[in-house]
């Protein structure tokens, strides 16, 4: 497992804060109610709301750092609300406000930049939909277990990213044409000395795309602290490790970043390997595009149905590409159905889908969805092990009782 996960990891199991619900209003600067959250596998009393509004409270993964997991009725919409949407931090967030935020565009350009908020804010504006999914997302699903964060279905949402091209930064700089990657050097600070920084690259290729951002604003809004704002590498269609937050420097170079979560985190095997094989770090690739996937949002785990026509709701998305086919079936009749998809095609966004489906009778049912993309990839049942639990994309499974 990657340092990157066991510090976090590590840093869960220090123990609860003294007022937790305290500690989390404080965190979140007044984003979500503390009464929206509860600690993974706790059921907490519901906040003041009506009897059957669905349960949006997140799943608290650690506490220092603030990791929250969403549940499935926050993601069964187009976008996903800001405060509901989940969070990753692997130092926590920094301090903003404490003085201006500027942002560097340096290494191997003709004019290094330095740019204030408002010099970002001039340039001509560009916006995404793009779904952000943290790589382990998923990763309390494999089997064999591993240790990190345990994301199951929720360390993903799908916003409306705003912000300036990337490849307009360094056009505007002068990119040097022995550049071949652009690294991020962000604001957050390691806990420890020992503990490494979190600085990535992307090659150059990608961060000149025409999709490529770095984002100031979510959802219409000026980007949350906790979601990396006030600025943020934007990268449709790849895993959220080359979404580096709270971007400081953005750096130009002739080499890939030779930091640890470059080099040792967030890796994959070039080809799958059994389970419990460690490959030997030449056999192993940074964690880029995203594979195909999808995600039942409705009706969700452990939900009590009557035996009449339900709608089967949920989200499909894929990394290079875009969704065109969902199929959902159940467990116990694996007899698959195409379901209607909703939303334009577009790489990096994802896609709603529907199925009308009539429980044939009363007990217990399982629901499964399988989505398929434009390159023919098909998702499938049990994805490949790897020893950091990254990319999950088995068939997304709902149990729901009949009665």
């Amino acid at each position: 497992m990657p340092m990157d996960d066991e510090s976090t990891a590590r840093a869960g199991r220090e123990g609860p804060a003294t007022d937790r619900r305290g500690f989390l209003g404080a965190v979140w600067g007044g984003m979500v109610a503390a009464g929206a959250v509860g600690r993974a596998g706790e059921t907490p009393t519901r906040a003041e709301a009506p009897a059957a509004a669905p349960d949006r409270r997140m799943i608290v993964r650690t506490e220092r750092p603030l990791n929250l997991e969403s549940t499935s009725p926050s993601l069964d919409s187009f976008y996903t609300p800001n405060a509901e949407f989940f969070v990753r931090s692997h130092h926590g967030a920094p301090a903003i406000g404490l003085r201006p935020w500027t942002v560097e565009v340096g290494g191997l350009v003709e004019r290094p930049l330095t740019l204030g908020l408002d010099d970002l804010a001039a340039f001509d504006k560009a916006e995404v939909p793009a779904v952000l999914q943290c790589a382990g997302n998923g990763r309390g699903l494999f089997r064999p277990r591993m240790p990190g964060l345990s994301w199951e279905r929720g360390a993903v949402g799908h916003a409306a990213w705003g912000g300036v091209r990337l490849a307009t930064l360094l056009e505007k700089a002068g990119v040097k044409p022995e550049a071949a990657h652009v690294h991020f050097v962000c604001g957050d600070v390691p806990p420890t000395p020992k503990a490494p920084p979190f600085i990535r690259s992307i090659p150059l290729a990608r961060a000149q795309a025409e999709d490529t951002l770095l984002a100031l604003a979510m959802n219409g809004e000026p980007l949350p602290v906790l979601h990396g704002g006030p600025a943020r590498v934007v990268v449709p269609g790849w895993g959220g490790d080359c979404w580096s937050k709270w971007v400081r420097k953005i750096v130009v170079a002739a080499e890939e970043s030779p930091h640890f979560y470059m080099k040792t985190g967030y890796r994959i095997p070039r080809k799958p390997v059994p389970p419990g094989v460690n490959p030997p770090p030449e056999d192993m690739v940074p964690v880029e595009w995203m594979n195909v996937k999808s995600l039942i949002t409705w009706p969700g785990p452990g939900a009590s149905l009557a035996k009449a026509p339900q709608e089967v709701r949920g989200v499909a998305w894929t990394g290079e590409g875009h969704v065109v086919k969902v199929e959902v079936s159940t467990v116990q009749d694996p007899t698959w159905r195409e379901a209607e998809l909703l939303d334009e095609p577009r790489q990096g966004s994802w896609r709603r889908f529907k199925l009308a489906w009539t429980p044939p009778a009363a007990g217990e049912f399982t629901l499964q969805a399988r989505a398929t993309d434009s390159k023919g990839d098909v998702q499938p049942e049990t994805p490949p092990w790897n020893k950091s639990g990254y990319l999950w994309n088995g068939y997304d499974r709902v149990a729901c009782t009949i009665s």
